[in-house]
């Protein structure tokens, strides 16, 4: 005689409601991903004399030299400032991707997803 589990205990069902929710993960994360390409992110260097903006999908959107910077005689200074600035708003931008995918899958790391 076989034995019987009792319906909405098994495999199948589990490995549905694994598969849907897993799906619906993805779903909320390239809608993330969509938000963050979307947005903005700037950020000023060297007392704000440079700023720099930058779109979620990391594309260089704007620089920005006040006057004062701009001197013949320190240019390693501003290739400094600048090389500065785009690493602070790439972090910027890395920082909000890494948390918002975080929220949605609770810290799990799942190759591929993200």
């Amino acid at each position: 005689m076989k034995a019987r589990l009792p319906q909405g205990y098994g495999a199948p069902q589990k490995m549905n409601a694994m598969i849907k929710q897993a799906q619906k993960m993805q779903e909320e994360m390239e809608k993330a991903q969509e938000e963050i390409k979307q947005k903005e992110y700037s950020t000023t260097v060297g007392g704000g004399v440079v700023e720099i903006v930058m779109t979620g999908d990391k594309v260089l959107k704007s620089l920005t030299l006040k006057p004062e910077i701009v001197d013949p005689e320190s240019i390693e200074d501003l290739q400094d400032l600048i090389i500065s600035g785009v690493n602070e708003v790439l972090r910027k931008v890395e920082e909000e991707t890494e948390t918002r995918m975080n929220e949605i899958s609770g810290g799990l790391n799942i190759p591929g997803l993200f």
